[in-house]
C-alpha cells in the first residue's frame, strides 16, 4: 500500500510554516479521534495517518529529510508508528495528541474528559531500556542478538491476578469506571476534573483476599530471553521498540514494551563517517614516490588496491560499497583510504647514506633549472 504524501494528509502547501502546521493538525486530530469515532477503524487509521504526518512535518530536521527523499528517506522507508524507529518512529499517537492539546483543569485531563485522550488501564506494565553494543562489522551488515533480561513477570500461584480466589468485587467508590469525576468552577465557566479512582487504583474491582506469593500486586520477579533483530546501518541514537515485551502490568494488566538502543563498539583500524568507513593506510616514501600495490582490509574481507607514483601525503582514495548498508536497505556507503607517508625518527647508517646522496642528486636536479625567483627576476630586469 502506497503511503499518501504527508503534506497531503494534513492539507497544506509545501511551504507551509510550523503555525499552519500545526493548527491543521489539531483540526484533523479533533475531527477523527477515536473517542469521537468509536468503533469506526477507518476513523482511527486516519488519526494515526494524521499524528504521523504531523510527527514529521513539525520536526526541522525531519521534514528537510522528507522534503528531499520523500518516504524513501524515512528511517524504514517512510516512518510508521512501530517497530524501528528514531524519534517519530514507535511513537504513540495518542501521546502526541496529549502533547498537543494538553489538559484541563490543570490535572493533565483531555479534552475528552479522560486521561491521556482515550481510557487506559492504569496497570499497564512499565517499559524496559536497554543498550545493546554493535560491533562495526554487525552495524555494518545486521545482527541478531539474544539479550536475557529481568522482568515482571505474571506470578505462577495466583496466575496473575493477584487473589487466592481469582475473585474480585466492583469497587463501590467509582462503580467499576475506574475513574471519578469531579466538577470544577472556574474563570472559565464549570469544568469536568476526571481522575483515576483512589480506591481501585483505575481498575474497577478490589480484591479482598490477596494472594500471599505476589501480596496481591499479580507479578514476581522472572528473566527471560528475546532476539533482537537489528537490521543494517543503525547509529547511536536509534532505537527498536519491542511491543508486549516489557513488565507485565498488575493484576492482569498488560505488559509494557522493551526500547533496545544501539552503541558503537570503536573499531581498532575503521573509524565511521555516516555510512562510509576510513581507513588509514601508511606506506614508505619510496612507495609513495614510485608507487606500489597494497593488500587493505575491508569490514568483510581483504582487497588489493594500487597506489600511484607520486602519491602525496593526505591523498585520498574511495573504495566503492565497501561501506555500511543503508539503514533503508538500498545501496551501502563506501570505503575511504587515506595514504600517510610513514617517516622514520630513526635510521641506520647505511640508510642515511643512501638518503644524503638522493638529496645532493636532487640539489643538482634543481640547479639546473631556474628556480621561480630567478626567473620572476629576468622578467622585471
Amino acid at each position: 500500500m502506497n503511503k499518501r504524501d504527508y503534506y497531503e494528509v494534513l492539507g497544506i502547501a509545501k511551504d507551509a510554516q510550523p503555525d499552519v502546521i500545526k493548527k491543521s493538525y489539531r483540526k484533523l486530530a479533533m475531527k477523527y479521534h477515536p473517542d469521537r469515532n468509536t468503533g469506526n477503524q477507518e476513523s482511527e487509521d486516519r488519526f494515526k495517518e494524521i499524528s504521523e504526518a504531523y510527527t514529521i512535518l513539525s520536526d526541522e530536521q525531519k521534514r528537510a529529510r522528507y522534503d528531499r527523499f520523500g518516504h524513501q528517506g524515512m528511517p524504514g522507508g517512510g516512518g510508521g508508528f512501530g517497530g524501528f524507529g528514531q524519534g517519530a518512529e514507535g511513537f504513540d499517537p495518542f501521546d502526541l495528541f496529549k502533547s498537543v492539546f494538553g489538559g484541563f483543569g490543570g490535572m493533565g485531563e483531555d479534552i475528552f474528559g479522560r486521561s491521556g485522550g482515550r481510557r487506559r488501564s492504569s496497570n499497564r506494565g512499565s517499559d524496559l531500556s536497554l543498550n545493546v553494543a554493535l560491533t562495526l562489522h554487525e552495524i555494518a551488515e545486521g545482527t541478531t542478538k539474544k539479550l536475557k533480561i529481568k522482568y515482571q513477570a505474571p506470578c505462577q500461584t495466583c496466575h496473575g491476578s493477584g487473589s487466592k480466589s481469582h475473585q474480585k468485587t466492583t469497587c463501590t467508590t467509582c462503580q467499576g469506571s475506574g475513574e471519578v469525576r469531579q466538577v470544577v468552577d472556574t474563570l472559565l465557566g464549570r469544568v469536568m476534573n476526571v481522575t483515576t479512582c483512589p480506591n481501585c487504583g483505575g481498575e474497577g474491582s478490589i480484591i479482598s483476599d490477596p494472594c500471599r506469593t505476589c501480596n496481591g500486586s499479580g507479578l514476581n520477579r522472572d528473566t527471560k530471553v528475546v532476539s533482537v533483530k537489528v537490521p543494517a546501518g543503525v547509529s547511536e541514537g536509534n532505537y527498536i521498540r519491542m511491543r508486549g515485551e516489557g513488565n507485565h502490568g498488575p493484576r492482569g494488566g498488560q505488559p509494557g514494551d522493551i526500547l533496545v538502543g544501539f552503541e558503537e563498539i570503536p573499531h581498532e583500524f575503521f573509524t565511521r563517517h555516516g555510512n562510509d568507513i576510513i581507513f588509514e593506510l601508511s606506506i614508505s616514501y619510496p612507495e609513495a614516490v614510485l608507487g606500489t600495490s597494497a593488500e587493505v582490509p575491508t569490514i568483510s574481507s581483504i582487497t588489493k588496491m594500487n597506489i600511484p607514483s607520486g602519491t602525496n601525503s593526505g591523498k585520498l582514495f574511495r573504495l566503492r560499497g565497501k561501506g555500511i548498508m543503508n539503514l533503508n536497505g538500498r545501496g551501502r556507503g563506501d570505503q575511504i583510504v587515506r595514504v600517510e607517508i610513514d617517516i622514520p625518527k630513526k635510521i641506520g647508517d647505511k640508510e642515511r647514506k643512501m638518503l644524503e646522496e638522493l638529496q645532493e642528486e636532487m640539489k643538482l636536479s634543481r640547479s639546473d633549472s631556474k628556480t621561480f625567483f630567478n626567473t620572476l627576476k629576468d622578467a622585471f630586469s
